[in-house]
């Protein structure tokens, strides 16, 4: 079976850079004048200058990301996050156990948000937000998939330590 990648959307990321400069153009056009059958902008406004630093901001997020091309490959038997500079290879044999479920603190739409793992050597966990990549339906069959290779464990939602008195 060939490897399966799933591309990270960048929806959010274009979205955010138009809403932006649309609200810049609506902003210089409520505060230009017309003097004469002539459009003047007024450039000593601060605000114009905050919402022209957060246009800016947000195409330079944009171009970067844009650039990275971040990628979830999933194979037969590693998972793999990529991106233009670098290559993480995961080996199901190193997951210690994996997770599909949902955030509580994230509200979207659908059954599975989430999907975290654990790898033995690593103390911090790897999570995977089904949300922000391509082809939703299909990276969580493959994660199922991957899932029935690997131990099954319940996400710890607190490490607390009890004292024995």
């Amino acid at each position: 079976m060939p490897p399966k990648e799933f591309k990270y959307k960048l929806d959010f990321y274009y979205q955010q850079a138009l809403i932006y400069l649309v609200t810049l153009i609506l902003y210089a056009g409520v505060k230009g004048s017309f003097i004469e059958n002539e459009f003047t902008l007024v450039f000593r406004d601060p605000i114009l200058y905050i919402i022209g630093f957060f246009v800016a901001v947000a195409f330079i997020t944009l171009v970067l990301n844009k650039i990275r091309d971040r990628k979830l490959v999933v194979e037969q038997s590693a998972i793999i996050f990529q991106h233009k500079f670098t290559k993480r290879e995961i080996p199901f044999s190193e997951i210690e156990w994996f997770h599909i479920g949902r955030e509580r603190s994230v509200q979207t739409a659908g059954r599975f948000q989430v999907i975290v793992f654990k790898v033995r050597g690593r103390r911090r966990l790897y999570r995977i937000r089904v949300g922000r990549y391509e082809r939703e339906k299909e990276l969580i069959a493959e994660m199922e998939r991957v899932a029935a290779k690997v131990p099954k464990g319940e996400r710890q939602r607190f490490r607390v330590k009890s004292k024995k008195q």
